[in-house]
């Protein structure tokens, strides 16, 4: 593990947080997109016979197929359908708890003028959730849930498909138990394909896909440079870059409880960051020794050679002079993942302002943001949190405005405003368009 100082962190943040487009996956990627949009479903096919396992014939699949995977989930390994189905149940309070922070309201801004906004979900919403060796069922409660609460009408879930042409049996079981878990009755479709094909099937539209207005959901970089190109044409959560997290720690701190999030984190990709901000070198080497033993115990496997591997490239061990200094250097991270293993860690978070979501408290393991507790583990990465949030049912809602006028003495001044502006700029007809209205 590298170890640096405060002093010394901007320099190294200079140097290590540099952003880039890979040029070949881009233009791999505008390839496909326009292979989409001007072939529709023929395209996708081609795409999906090349870098899928299976290239089924119709993309649909019967939703009784979702049903019947839950059937079997629940037969085959009970405890995994009802571990999704507390956490879907979780994910569903706070995402209804954040719907009711979004109102419509008008009111009278001066005499005559009433302004106001509304709160209208999107018509349709895309969700992709990627298969592999590890499907992310977490992913499907956690991108679906947020539009149901919302109150988009119509869903389209795409995942790749299994050897068999269908998704992910698991995935399928999740996208049923969110179905049950929300009642919902609104239209509900899915597709058996993957990468940058089915983000532009589902952005674009084609004859088996419906064109969606938003699409939420992780994937490996095809899928994030398709949301990053298609962003426009059609809204996007976020462009997922590598997983991240930091911790603050104090000198109390167990080095091991550290080190475990640390290597959570890590186990995700080589490309994965762990960072740890701790108030003394011996911290740091305490917390270095433990983060080597516990990989040295871990069983061998791709986790261990990921984790191992993204410590090795980009692990980091801060140490921090004082709290100003900690907030500092956090602030310029602005990790995805920020926890707090400090003592009255309350009292540090209202100077913490860039995170994707905060963990307040070393019992408040940033697992449970990626599984159980409610909150959605779909964040900003690779500094974005210093601009937006994460996933929420804020992706699925539009916040348009309203005017309704009235005659009186603030509608006459805001007439005669407006005609004085547009004589201001040149644009007669806009100054004609108010003083016509004149009384």
């Amino acid at each position: 593990m590298k170890i640096i100082t405060g002093d010394e962190f901007k320099n190294y943040w200079k140097a290590n947080s540099i952003r880039s487009i890979d040029k070949a996956v881009e233009n791999s990627v505008r390839e496909i997109i326009e292979s989409v949009r001007t072939q529709g479903d023929e395209a996708v096919h081609r795409y999906s016979s090349m870098w899928d396992k299976s290239s089924p014939d119709n993309f649909t699949v019967p939703y009784a197929s979702a049903q019947n995977a839950l059937r079997n989930l629940q037969a085959s390994d009970p405890g995994l359908a009802e571990a999704l189905k507390f956490s879907a149940e979780n994910i569903r309070r706070f995402s209804l708890k954040q719907r009711e922070q979004f109102a419509d309201f008008e009111f009278q801004n001066v005499p005559g003028i009433f302004t106001g906004q509304k709160i209208i979900p999107v018509n349709r919403a895309g969700v992709y959730i990627p298969g592999g060796r590890y499907p992310l069922i977490s992913s499907t409660l956690m991108c679906l849930i947020p539009a149901i609460c919302a109150g988009v009408k119509e869903i389209c879930l795409a995942s790749p498909p299994a050897g068999d042409g269908f998704p992910d049996q698991r995935i399928l079981a999740s996208a049923a138990i969110v179905r049950d878990v929300c009642g919902f009755a609104g239209g509900f479709s899915i597709f058996s394909m993957g990468g940058a094909q089915a983000i532009a099937a589902l952005a674009l539209g084609t004859e088996t896909v419906p064109r969606c207005d938003v699409i939420a959901g992780p994937g490996n970089k095809y899928v994030a440079e398709a949301k990053r190109i298609l962003y426009g044409e059609t809204g996007i959560d976020l462009i997922a870059g590598p997983s991240d997290i930091l911790v603050i720690a104090g000198a109390e701190s167990s080095p091991d409880l550290i080190a475990a999030d640390m290597i959570a984190q890590a186990e995700h990709d080589p490309d994965a960051r762990a960072r740890a901000l701790l108030p003394s070198q011996d911290a740091a080497q305490r917390l270095a020794e433990s983060i080597k033993k516990r990989l040295h115990d871990l069983p061998s496997g791709e986790n261990k050679n990921n984790a191992g591997a993204s410590l090795q490239a980009g692990g980091l061990i801060i140490v921090y002079k004082n709290t100003d200094d900690a907030v500092r250097i956090a602030n310029a991270i602005a990790p995805e993942h920020l926890e707090l293993h400090v003592r009255e860690p309350q009292t540090w978070a209202g100077s913490l302002v860039n995170y994707g979501s905060l963990f307040i408290g070393e019992s408040s393991a940033e697992v449970l943001g990626d599984y159980s507790s409610g909150l959605n583990h779909t964040l900003p990465t690779l500094g974005s949190a210093r601009f937006t949030g994460g996933l929420s049912v804020r992706h699925f809602l539009k916040t348009v405005t309203t005017l309704r006028c009235e005659k009186a003495s603030g509608s006459r001044e805001s007439l005669e405003a407006a005609k004085t502006i547009a004589r201001a700029e040149s644009l007669e007809s806009h100054a004609w368009s108010a003083e016509i209205r004149l009384w």
